[in-house]
């Protein structure tokens, strides 16, 4: 089958609810398995390990893409935040837009790219001025610092 959703920096697969499901690529540059401060076991095994910024498949190959980057950068290396979440680097701004921009370059046209944020460290507005777009439209839970936003590819 297909893979019709490309997730280009899965982690531990959170938010799935069927961490395995078969229309998703589940991509990360990391394979981690270490337990966390809780004693659970913190796994990441995507089924591939590149970096989002240069993905090797050709242009508008998904429907759909999924990027939930490293939204840290006030976070020890080898602390079990950054081992969970990862952390992003000094210069977080031309990282992510050239993520962003990788990600919509393998998007077909009027493909979605589903956005997930947490602004602990760097707020929506920075985000959005460092990638240079705006979403459709996007929510954040309530109580918390995580936003989903919506993009959409146009058309070549």
């Amino acid at each position: 089958m297909n893979k019709h959703i490309l997730d280009v920096c899965c982690g531990s697969r959170m938010f799935y609810f069927n961490k395995n499901n078969p229309l998703v690529h589940f991509n990360d540059i990391r394979k981690l398995e270490e337990p966390l401060c809780d004693g659970r076991m913190l796994k990441i095994e995507p089924d591939t390990k590149w970096d989002f910024r240069c993905l090797p498949v050709p242009e508008n190959t998904y429907d759909m893409v999924v990027f939930d980057p490293p939204h840290l950068v006030k976070v020890g290396d080898k602390s079990w935040l950054a081992k969970k979440y990862g952390k992003l680097p000094k210069e977080w701004k031309p990282y992510l837009k050239q993520g962003f921009d990788e990600c919509m370059r393998v998007l077909k046209p009027y493909g979605t790219l589903v956005f997930k944020w947490n602004e602990t460290d760097i707020k929506q507005k920075e985000l959005f001025d460092a990638i240079g777009q705006n979403p459709i439209f996007g929510d954040r839970g309530k109580g918390n610092k995580t936003y989903w936003f919506v993009f959409m590819k146009e058309s070549e």
